[in-house]
């Protein structure tokens, strides 16, 4: 189950080997000289944009594709700064959308780990119930896990626990063998390299700063009005196509509000700091130890995920980012504060979890407290074993209530505009273990409302 094996035009830098690259680029380059129009822009290029851009074109192989991104490479934000866990499906409510893409999505990215290479370890996940009021919770999850058809799940108790991590302490835990962990970034590349290998485009460093209909035909072209669609990038270059599809992640909530769509459901960026295990401690973990989750609060709560890469973290906290793509503590951005705090949605959110949050921001400027919660589950770890790690944003979609919203939500605007461009305004954790499934989904839906 172990497997090791001018502007930057296409991402084939980071995807192929460096004689590989040349050759790819150059052919790329010629290819962007002589077209600037396409049948389908993909806007945005983390995993979930870059698996929706890959199944439409293996289904739509005549077709042209596009995909935009702003950053000089591909899958560097959410689905660069993620646990790396592929999630088995049991926290999320029975015959939802989530459940049925995350039990689906989860057998289809083992299978594609298989088929391309890419390392994973299927280590198994313990969700462990440490306190007595803990265990109807346990149990209540052990039945939704199996109304959700994940694989092997099983209850065990104090003594079972030990023998599969020997010094995690609990009273009883949910067992999930199908659990596993992979280096999603390389994924979303490898998605990315896929696409581009069977003619997709990838242009880097294109922030789109607008989507509009064009009032005339792209320029040196004899098409009319084919590409109707122009996407302007903020240094003035243009891209004409038929239609559009976002994949915007932390700013899909303003790439709708280009084209004229609701400013709700809001993102409001949420921060998580890691603490990593030091190296000589590696032993106190085998594989993902859980909490219980406790239905009070928004988040998950801390947990303990080996990495691919032989790390362990530990966390996170769950903190409000200053900066959509804030990954330090002091990163802030005006903008992106403003927008937060203005939003009545975040304030019902705050004052309903006021404890809770200050609780969060306290454990994650002080590790002592971080480390506190985690001794519940592994008590011999201590201040002195661990260091701080990475950080994480996610981009959590908030309605005006105040309520996370945990589905997935499409829009389109009205008008001219509305039928040609679809917006992808929230695709909630677990996006990465289920992106295949989301963009066997997203794609369903492009050819409906486009009739490709």
């Amino acid at each position: 189950m172990i497997r090791c094996g001018s502007r930057k035009a296409i991402s084939a830098t980071s995807l192929l080997t460096r004689s590989e690259s040349k050759s790819a680029q150059s052919l790329l380059n010629t290819i962007r000289r002589n077209r600037s129009s396409y049948d389908v822009a993909v806007v945005g290029g983390g995993i979930v944009g870059l698996a929706t851009a890959r199944e439409l074109i293996l289904r739509h192989p005549s077709l042209s594709f596009i995909v935009l991104e702003k950053e000089k490479e591909l899958a560097v934000h959410q689905s660069g700064h993620n646990s790396g866990v592929i999630h088995s499906g049991i926290y999320y409510t029975p015959g939802s959308l989530k459940a049925r893409l995350c039990v689906r999505g989860a057998t289809l990215a083992y299978q594609y780990c298989e088929t391309k290479g890419i390392p994973y370890q299927r280590c198994g996940k313990l969700i462990v119930a440490v306190e007595q009021e803990e265990i109807p919770r346990l149990k209540a999850l052990y039945e939704r896990g199996l109304q959700n058809n994940v694989r092997d799940l099983r209850m065990i108790d104090a003594k079972e626990i030990r023998e599969r991590e020997p010094y995690c302490r609990g009273l009883m835990a949910l067992d999930s063998p199908y659990t596993g962990i992979v280096d999603w970034r390389l994924v979303a590349h490898t998605y990315g390299k896929e696409f581009q290998e069977v003619g997709g485009a990838v242009v880097m460093e294109f922030e789109v700063a607008d989507i509009r209909m064009a009032s005339e035909s792209p320029e040196g072209t004899a098409d009319g009005m084919k590409y109707p669609i122009s996407i302007k990038s903020s240094k003035g270059e243009e891209v004409r196509c038929r239609y559009v599809l976002t994949c915007g992640g932390l700013y899909s909530d303003r790439l709708s509000q280009i084209s004229g769509c609701s400013s709700e459901p809001r993102i409001v960026p949420f921060r998580g700091d890691y603490l990593v295990l030091k190296p000589e401690k590696h032993y106190l973990v085998k594989g993902n130890i859980y909490p219980v989750p406790d239905p009070r609060f928004p988040f998950l709560g801390v947990h303990f995920t080996p990495r691919m890469d032989g790390s362990v973290w530990l966390g996170p906290n769950a903190v409000l980012a200053f900066k959509r793509e804030g990954y330090r503590l002091y990163d802030f951005n005006m903008r992106d504060f403003g927008d937060a705090l203005s939003f009545r949605g975040l304030r019902k959110l705050v004052f309903r979890n006021l404890v809770y949050g200050v609780g969060e921001m306290y454990r994650g400027i002080f590790i002592s407290a971080q480390v506190k919660l985690l001794q519940r589950y592994i008590p011999e770890l201590s201040i002195n074993d661990v260091l701080r790690g990475p950080a994480g944003v996610r981009a959590q979609a908030l309605d005006r209530d105040g309520n996370l919203v945990d589905d997935f939500v499409f829009d389109g605007g009205v008008g001219a505009i509305g039928s040609r461009v679809l917006h992808v305004r929230n695709a909630p954790s677990p996006a990465a273990t289920s992106s295949l499934a989301i963009g066997e989904m997203i794609a369903d839906e492009v050819e409906s409302r486009f009739q490709l």
